[in-house]
């Protein structure tokens, strides 16, 4: 009893002085003057910032981790329809939607760049290219997610008359045959279920049963149609630029589903394109018919339109009032050039280009190249668009006025 006293009083006298030596008052007060000016750290150290917090994030990892699980076990074959009803029967949207409420949350300073490094370090991203290269600087995961680059971090090919539109890996490209589309090899969908009726032209030559080639604006024997598919992973820069100089006259928007778009995805699940939201943009260029395709995926924020202040995407089904499809038409005033800032995603996903151009159109890609903002993909230059433009074969005028 004596000697546990005399334990508890030496114990004590050396806290004391330790506390004295190590921990004087100022300390402490500096100490508390940090937690209370950083971004108020009690809001993510209480149960209710751990329950809105990071148990959703958690959750989502958890979910993604038996997902991938799960695809290894299945990479040989298609997805059966009951796979595919029971996957759009998940609340993606949902778990979208408090990912995009979570990304816009203001993130305490301190803890950015522990948080945004290790972001950087597990999806590959360059800060060096960022316009702003303090992770102190991006007040929340969605700033961060759409930083702009530094100029010159992107060079346009003026000498193509297509560039890549985004950052990303080349899905697939070619022509479009009977009104099917390649999303990855061995894998498609029917053009009409990808855009829906068309209403915007109908080439008056073509039998209206024809959904292909009533979307050509020439002569078929000297046109046709192609697509490019280009996916954009987390850790690619998430800003999306005009591919050409081109004219829009009509946005529909798909309401649709919220599923991965991640290529072993991709490659599992037959039109999962036609499955997904997306906000496609209709018009045409120098060669005829053009639309650029944003899909939407899971934990996709939102897509956002700079040109397009209407467009309202991942939004929760009752607002959505049952409509498959919602049309803007957005006039003849608009026009976009080579380059041009066109939109952003919050988190990665996909952008499908489909064109019509002439027969000797050729792709200046190989599947699964990483390309670049700004970076050839075509072998058709402006000499042959020339060369093109004054062939009397092609019986529309090509100019975008």
């Amino acid at each position: 009893m004596l000697i546990g006293k005399i334990s508890k009083q030496f114990i004590n006298a050396n806290c004391s002085t330790l506390l004295q030596q190590k921990w004087n008052l100022s300390s402490i007060n500096h100490i508390k003057l940090i937690t209370t000016n950083r971004g108020k750290i009690r809001e993510w150290s209480t149960w209710k910032g751990i329950m809105t917090g990071f148990v959703p994030l958690g959750i989502c990892l958890v979910a993604v981790m038996q997902w991938r699980a799960y695809r290894k076990l299945s990479t040989e074959r298609y997805a059966k329809q009951w796979e595919i009803s029971c996957y759009c029967a998940l609340p993606l949207r949902t778990v979208s939607r408090c990912w995009g409420w979570l990304a816009d949350k203001q993130i305490p300073e301190w803890i950015r760049p522990y948080m945004y490094g290790l972001y950087s370090f597990t999806f590959g991203v360059n800060l060096n290219e960022a316009a702003n290269e303090d992770y102190k600087a991006y007040r929340s995961l969605a700033e961060f997610f759409c930083r702009p680059l530094k100029e010159g971090a992107r060079l346009v090919d003026n000498d193509s008359c297509l560039v890549a539109p985004c950052d990303g890996t080349v899905l697939h490209f070619g022509t479009v045959n009977s009104g099917h589309i390649e999303q990855v090899k061995g894998v498609t969908y029917t053009l009409e279920n990808f855009l829906g009726d068309n209403i915007w032209y109908k080439n008056p030559n073509v039998e209206a049963k024809n959904y292909q080639n009533g979307l050509l604006y020439n002569k078929l024997d000297n046109s046709r149609l192609y697509h490019c598919v280009i996916y954009l992973a987390p850790g690619d820069y998430h800003r999306f630029h005009s591919p050409t100089d081109w004219q829009p006259t009509l946005r529909r928007h798909f309401s649709g589903q919220l599923l991965s778009v991640n290529p072993g995805v991709a490659k599992w699940l037959p039109g999962l394109f036609c499955i997904n939201e997306r906000a496609i943009y209709l018009g045409r260029w120098a060669y005829g018919f053009f639309s650029l395709a944003a899909i939407g995926a899971t934990n996709v924020g939102s897509i956002k339109i700079y040109c397009d202040k209407w467009l309202q995407t991942n939004l929760p089904k009752y607002k959505q009032r049952g409509q498959i499809s919602k049309d803007k038409y957005l006039g003849s005033n608009l026009k976009f050039m080579k380059g041009d800032a066109f939109g952003e995603f919050r988190m990665g996903s996909t952008i499908v280009l489909i064109f019509e151009a002439p027969k000797n159109f050729q792709f200046n890609l190989v599947p699964g190249q990483r390309v670049k903002m700004g970076q050839a993909i075509s072998c058709m230059t402006e000499e042959k668009y020339l060369d093109w433009l004054h062939n009397p074969q092609h019986i529309k005028t090509t100019n975008l006025s």
